[in-house]
Formats: C-alpha cells, structure tokens, sequence
C-alpha cells in the first residue's frame, strides 16, 4: 500500500557522505548529488503538478560564506524551471571561469548548490493557494547554524487549529495559518529549545560562546527535538528537514499513511517517496531499499552517522480511514471534525471511494 502512486506530494533527500572530488574522480562530475536529486524528482513528477523546489547544503563553510541556497518554481513545468534556473547559474560560471566548473574545490567556494546535502520536494496542493510563499522547502532562518531549519513534507494534519493555538499559546505569531507554517515553527520553537538547553549546559562547564556552538552542533539530540515536536500532530506525514550546521532527518507519521523508502550505502544515502524511483535512479535491488517504518525518523548526523530511530509509538491503521466502503460513527466522527482543515482523512475517503 506505501507505494502507491496517489495524488500527494513528494521529498527527496540526498546526503553525500565523500567529498565533492570524491565524486568527481569517481562519477565524472562533482555534480552527482545534483544529477540525481534531478532524477529522482523526475521519476515523482506526478507528485508535483502544483511546485517544486530544491534546497542544497554545504558542510563546514567558514563564517561569512553562504552555505544555504534555496530555488522554486509555481509555474508549468516547476521542476524543470527550477533546474534550469540553478544551470544558469552554472553557465555564467563557465563563461567567466571555463577552467574551473569541474574543479569540485572551486565549486563549492563559489557556486550555489555545489554541496554535500539536498532536499526537494515536489508540491500537490492541499492547503493554501498556489502561490510561492506555499512550495516547498521552507526555511526559518537563523544567525546560528544549528537554529537554522528547512523543512519539505508530504501531509495533510488534521488538527491545525489544536497547533495553531499551541503555536499562540507558546508566545509565538505565526505569520500565517497554514499547516506548513505550523509544523515549521513547531519543529523550530523545540530546535530552539534544544539549542538553549545545551547552551546553557556548556556554559556553565565554562566554555566560551564560540566553543558552544561547535559543541552544540555536535550534541544536538535531533530524535528529543522530532519527538517533543510531533506529540500533537494528527495525520498522515513524512516530513524532511535540514538544520543549518549538517543534520538531516526524514520522519514517517505512526500510522504509516504516507509512504517513504531509502537506500544508504558508504558513499551517499537517499530518501524517497516512492521506493521503485530509488531502484531505478540509483540501480538497485528492491530488497536493497528499505521502507521507513511507521513512527520513526532516518537521521543522518553532520559526521555521516546514520540511524533510523523510534520517536513516536507505531500505532494500528484505522479501517475507517482507508474504506470508504465503511463509515461507522467514529469514521463520520473524524470526517467532520476535519472538513474545515482539508485534512488527510477527507482527501483519503472520498479519493478511494
């Protein structure tokens, strides 16, 4: 059932475990990450009729260079817009610079989306209108690396309104009601909190604010921050995120509604939505793919480290939500209660009717 072609959005995660050279002397090109997070959008275009966007990561950038860039697109062919938009770039690279396009240093010094982490996401839109402001990746922006957070997901919450006011509740404002803002703010008030508490542990081990951010980066407890995050989310989602300094995390709702696949090997790991696009972009075995288990979240530390770990209990699908055929009272229940919220359970029932 995970892997079923429906009407939803979809993420890719790439994360380059060598360095760019590395790929270079072995692919050709230091490119690879790029070429096929290309691919692998491409093969899910049917998941993005609405947007699509890429956001690339480069590790260890000293202070003062970018190391986030960010493309989207809302028009026709949005995939294809946005990765013709980031090879312009390339190309006016190459007219002033011919030498040393292919040289993976200079690249990553100096052109955008040369780096070792990247997400996109392709949009079908389910909340809000179709405007920019709504395509994936998002961004909360930081002057702390470790604060920064960029998320893409593929869901529908069911409960904004719950969210929404324990946003307010909080003493945040959020700038806009949308289920997209909610779960950015969310993730990113409890990020804060996690960097706050490890401040102030480090600080008072008497190390100095420039140590402590280094130190931070390190020990960032991503699992306690999805976790603390995720209590109230209610729904079907597998949200994608990248924190400033080189974290990365896929997480799959407990429910196991919206479906997501990855491979990793000792050169790169990737993160799908569908788990046949990762066979064929990347030319392995089914069984070589595994699906992310309902409830937990692959995170890759900025070392490279990878796991795939529990962050909320695995709970039993409800029948209500995936037979239209069957409407007890309790599925009417749901059905009602989450008209006004174009949530998941309404766009389940009725597409499967």
């Amino acid at each position: 059932m995970s892997d079923q072609i429906k009407h939803e959005c979809g993420i890719v995660l790439i994360r380059l475990l060598k360095p760019l050279s590395y790929y270079q002397e072995k692919y050709g090109t230091w490119r690879f990450g790029l070429n096929k997070l290309y691919l692998l959008m491409e093969k899910q275009h049917n998941r993005g009729q609405d947007g699509a966007g890429v956001v690339s990561l480069k590790l260890n950038q000293p202070a003062g260079k970018k190391y986030l860039s960010r493309q989207r697109s809302n028009k026709g062919n949005p995939i294809q817009e946005v990765f013709s938009d980031i090879h312009r770039r390339f190309d006016n690279a190459y007219d002033h610079h011919p030498e040393l396009l292919n040289d993976p240093v200079w690249a990553k010094e100096n052109l955008p989306f040369a780096g070792e982490l990247y997400l996109g996401h392709l949009r079908y839109g389910t909340f809000g209108n179709n405007s920019i402001d709504y395509v994936h990746p998002v961004m909360r922006e930081n002057n702390w690396r470790s604060r920064n957070l960029v998320l893409a997901g593929n869901f529908n919450l069911t409960n904004v309104d719950e969210i929404f006011k324990t946003l307010i509740d909080l003493g945040q404002h959020p700038k806009d009601y949308t289920d997209t803002e909610s779960m950015l703010e969310n993730v990113g008030h409890f990020l804060d909190e996690e960097n706050q508490l490890l401040f102030r542990q480090f600080k008072n081990e008497g190390y100095s604010n420039k140590e402590i951010s280094a130190l931070i980066e390190k020990n960032l407890d991503v699992r306690k921050v999805l976790e603390r995050s995720s209590r109230r989310w209610d729904g079907g989602y597998v949200i994608a995120g990248l924190i400033g300094h080189g974290d990365s995390f896929v997480m799959r709702d407990p429910w196991g509604i919206r479906p997501a696949s990855y491979y990793a090997n000792d050169e790169f790991v990737v993160v799908a939505s569908e788990r046949p696009v990762i066979q064929t972009a990347l030319n392995v075995r089914s069984v070589e793919v595994n699906e992310l288990k309902p409830g937990h979240a692959l995170i890759i530390k900025k070392d490279g480290t990878v796991s795939e770990e529990l962050v909320t209990v695995p709970q039993e699908k409800n029948p209500a939500l995936l037979n239209a055929s069957i409407f007890p009272a309790e599925a009417t229940e749901i059905f009602i209660r989450n008209v006004k919220n174009w949530g998941v359970c309404f766009r389940i029932i009725f597409w499967r009717k």
